[in-house]
């Protein structure tokens, strides 16, 4: 269960691990899994995940709207992919994002989602007291998880 700072959910997933990573990686679907990321897109010309791969996220809670930029960190096919969203004005690495795809014994995949800030501002820590954030990255991230599945599972 997620703090407001990190957190992470798992599910297993009837489907291979490459099968569930080419759905995660694939940041243009990004939308099609979170309930608050709706749609990313990749920068510099890229399409495809590899370390140091750019894309732009575009997000919504409620009212707000914000986008962020976010640089691949890791690009393993079947193992993980991750990535750090940067904040453009600042300069800023703000928050790691990872998945990790584990081999089950039945031939499934265990799939875990985790995010970790790496910087809040004052301004968002205040917020923080008064909206229950960890609660909605929870729900948020039980959500995208679900979404994942139902898609792994029908691709498999």
């Amino acid at each position: 269960m997620p703090t407001a700072r990190r957190g992470q959910e798992s599910i297993d997933i009837s489907a291979p691990p490459d099968l569930v990573y080419d759905l995660v990686a694939d940041v243009t679907r990004m939308g099609d899994w979170s309930p608050e990321c709706y749609r990313c897109e990749w920068l510099d010309g890229v399409s495809t995940a590899a370390p140091g791969a750019r894309f732009r996220g575009y997000n919504r809670l409620g009212l707000m709207r914000w986008e962020r930029t976010a640089v691949v960190g890791t690009a393993e096919r079947g193992r993980e992919f991750s990535f750090t969203t940067v904040n453009d004005g600042a300069g800023r690495e703000e928050t790691r994002w990872r998945y990790t795809m584990e081999p089950t014994p039945s031939g499934g995949t265990l799939l875990t989602e985790s995010f970790e800030f790496l910087w809040c501002s004052m301004v968002n820590r205040l917020a923080e007291a008064a909206i229950p954030r960890g609660r909605q990255m929870d729900r948020g991230i039980q959500e995208t998880l679900r979404r994942i599945k139902k898609a792994a599972e029908t691709a498999a």
